[in-house]
């Protein structure tokens, strides 16, 4: 039975991915806007903002991580919205395949894309000047941190994936977590902010992982941030994932 769930997910993540590699404008408009707001915010910005780090962009480059993947698992709930409403989903269901390979197929496309975008985004920085001598193991930490944030946020968009009523209400839902590192770490320490401000700042999962990756690729000590940020990660991951099984057996129910 396992076998044939991985063989049912490897086809049908075959036919994600076809439809990714034609339409890479997905992945482009992905890496755009963090892109953009990495020039913006060390071209324009930068001067003017006192983070303690000699170059502004090494500073960013955690934030803009994350703002990567939230931008890009928007795309997760819209091909999951397009594949509900085209009835593909029912089709599906009369054949002999596992029923939970459909939604995996969705995750480990959005894992596939969002790597991909995370990639264009870190070479982009590296143009723009950033350095790390952070080591293998470092980097690899850096990599599994952002591959269980992914895998979060990405069971998450399945449930307005599934449950829209519209396209821009299958993707709209990406908006706050999009904006939510701005109010958090990503780009400016905690301690300027106001205090209600600074308080939730402190206290938000956006803060714990981007401390911890720019402590990894500061070769800094590594804090209890890492423990919490890991504890975000795979709280959210299970609870996430647990809603979207629940909602995936309600609709095809």
């Amino acid at each position: 039975m396992t076998k044939h769930r991985f063989s049912d997910t490897a086809v049908l993540l075959g036919r994600s991915l076809r439809h990714i590699t034609r339409s890479v404008d997905t992945i482009i408009t992905t890496s755009i806007m963090p892109v953009a707001f990495m020039l913006l915010f060390v071209y324009v910005f930068g001067g003017a903002i006192k983070a303690g780090s000699d170059s502004y962009v090494n500073y960013l480059l955690p934030g803009i991580l994350l703002i990567t993947v939230a931008s890009g698992i928007s795309y997760t709930a819209f091909r999951l919205f397009l594949d509900t409403k085209s009835g593909i989903f029912e089709r599906f269901q009369s054949m002999p395949i596992a029923r939970s390979s459909v939604l995996w197929a969705h995750v480990l496309t959005s894992l596939i894309a969002n790597l991909i975008s995370l990639v264009v985004v870190v070479l982009v920085a590296l143009l723009m000047g950033f350095r790390s001598g952070a080591g293998v193991l470092a980097w690899l930490a850096v990599a599994g941190i952002l591959i269980l944030f992914t895998l979060a946020l990405t069971w998450l968009a399945v449930i307005p994936g599934l449950t829209a009523k519209s396209v821009d209400g299958a993707s709209a839902f990406s908006y706050p977590l999009i904006f939510l590192p701005f109010i958090s770490s990503a780009f400016v320490p905690t301690d300027t902010m106001p205090g209600p401000v600074r308080a939730f700042a402190e206290h938000q999962p956006v803060t714990s992982i981007v401390n911890a990756i720019r402590d990894l690729f500061t070769e800094q000590p590594v804090d209890s941030d890492i423990w919490i940020a890991l504890g975000w990660c795979v709280g959210l991951l299970v609870l996430t994932y647990i809603l979207a099984t629940i909602t995936y057996r309600r609709k095809i129910a």
